[in-house]
Formats: structure tokens, sequence, C-alpha cells
């Protein structure tokens, strides 16, 4: 396993595992929350979804357990394949894993050198390279506003653009140079973690996946079933929220001819759960994660 994951105990208590259900865990990674839930299944299921290959050499080996290298947005498709539809409950950690965050190879980190791929499925053909050079100053605009929320994305851009007539931006430690005196003094590390997010975001289609995925999740869970939801930006927690508030992403409650409030999902938590003082202390990339829990209908 590459670490325990972040709000562990929460997530799986947030699922009410029955010990005979069918359960979907659509972010393995390192397989700590899947491990944790087949420990309360008996004679019940496990069906995990993970576009990265790296985590094939870390599967589980029980009968109850079936690993799936896809994307998460293809969760209904697969699950009818396997027979799993309905399933008691979904669970989603949309972090980034210490495993792909600390290899130089895939460019996630501002701490190691390394090619600037940003694909969490390299079998993508979309790199970070190929946004960072070949993409033209209103596309990039644009990803550093809304993925990145810089302050300046046309100034960061220009800069980008500037940088790369005189030499092709390869690896972090080029584009960190490329982005240069964008950042605010002293908000340097946080400027270019915003700069490295919204190139992630865009080369594996993030967001659109996770609105996806949840529209999906909704169709697939059977009444009474649950959906987790860990996230760790403002973006991705927003989305979540919006629709298990309202059962779309523009938070528009919609009404039946009657005036009934049509909402798929019940909140469980109505405030995001956060990591304790604790949990912190031990793992600091915790900070940012809000867990959210609801119960279809």
């Amino acid at each position: 396993m590459y670490h325990t994951p972040v709000l562990l105990n929460e997530s799986i208590d947030g699922l009410a595992i029955i010990p005979e259900g069918i359960y979907v865990d659509v972010t393995y990674g390192g397989g700590g929350h899947s491990r944790a839930i087949l420990e309360k299944l008996t004679t019940g299921r496990l069906i995990a979804f993970d576009q990265d290959a790296d985590v094939i050499g870390n599967t589980i080996t029980d009968e109850r357990f079936l690993l799936l290298n896809q994307n998460f947005k293809y969760l209904k498709n697969f699950l009818r394949l396997h027979n799993a539809i309905p399933v008691n409950g979904i669970l989603a950690d949309l972090g980034i894993s210490s495993h792909q965050i600390d290899d130089p190879e895939r460019g996630f980190s501002t701490r190691f050198e390394g090619d600037i791929d940003f694909r969490m499925d390299r079998r993508k053909q979309l790199n970070g390279r190929t946004v960072i050079n070949t993409w033209d100053e209103h596309e990039l605009t644009k990803i550093f506003a809304v993925y990145g929320e810089v302050a300046n994305p046309r100034k960061l851009a220009n800069n980008i653009i500037s940088y790369r007539t005189t030499k092709e931006i390869i690896t972090t430690e080029d584009l960190k140079e490329a982005i240069g005196n964008c950042a605010p003094r002293g908000k340097e590390f946080r400027y270019q973690a915003q700069v490295f997010q919204a190139l992630r975001i865009e080369v594996n289609g993030e967001l659109d996946a996770l609105k996806e995925m949840l529209i999906q999740a909704n169709d697939v869970l059977a009444p009474g079933g649950r959906l987790v939801v860990l996230t760790y930006h403002s973006l991705e927690d927003r989305l979540v929220k919006n629709f298990i508030k309202t059962g779309n992403f523009e938070a528009k409650l919609e009404k039946d001819f009657y005036g009934n409030p049509q909402m798929p999902l019940k909140r469980i938590s109505r405030k995001p759960i956060t990591p304790s003082e604790e949990e912190l202390s031990e793992n600091s990339r915790a900070r940012s994660a809000k867990l959210r829990i609801a119960e279809k209908i």
C-alpha cells in the first residue's frame, strides 16, 4: 500500500457498509480504501477503478474484488458489463495519490525535476508538454484563470509564450523558470502549485470526468445507497456540493409539476467533514481535504 488515505475511517463509516452489498471504489490508488471496504464485506463484492496503469502491480488478491484499469467516467458501462447494478455505495477520493506525486517522471510535483507530463493515464496522447508549448494565449489564459484560479492569468500565459520562443519547456524546472516573476513575492510555492494543478486538470479532463461520474453514480446507486466523495480543491468541491444539494452542477433547485423539489440525493453531513488536528500533524497533504456524504433517496 502506498499510504494511508485521508479521512479513512470517516469515509468507510460514511458508506454504511452492508456486508453482502456491492461497493465501488472509483479511485483505487494505493488500495487503502478498497482494503478497508473488503474487511467489512462477507458475501459482498467490490469493484475498483483507476486509470493509472501503475496500480495494477498493487492489486488485491480476493475473489470478491475486481480492479479495472479504466477512467471512472465509464462507471455505468463497466458496472453493467460486470452485472453490478444497482450498487450500495460509491467512494471517490479525488486527490492525486502520494505515489503519483512522489514519482518525478510524472511531473505532478513542483518539488522534483521531471518531464511535464501530467497524465494520469499514460495511454492518452495529450500531455502537459503539448499544452504548454503549443497552445495559444487565449487557451492558456483560460486554463490558468479557471482551473488554476491565479490572479494574473494573461500575464502568466504571455510569460510562457515568450519563454518558449527561445527554448522548449520540457521539465518542471523549465516551467518554474518560465513563470518566474509572475508569482507574488513570498507565495511562489503556492502559485506554482496552482499552475501545475491547472495543467493537470486540463490534460486529464478531470472536471468533466467528475461530472460524468457523479451523474452515473446517481443512476447506479440503489435507494438508500451512499455516495462518499473526498475533494482537495474548491473546483471539485463546488461540483460535488452542488450535485448533492440539487442534482445538478449549477445549484439550481428543480421542481416537479406540483412544486416539489427534485432532489435525488439526501445530504448525510450538512457541512463537509475535515481532517482532525491529529491527522493533519501526521499528513500535511490532508489540509485541504473535504469529505461529503449523500444517500440516494
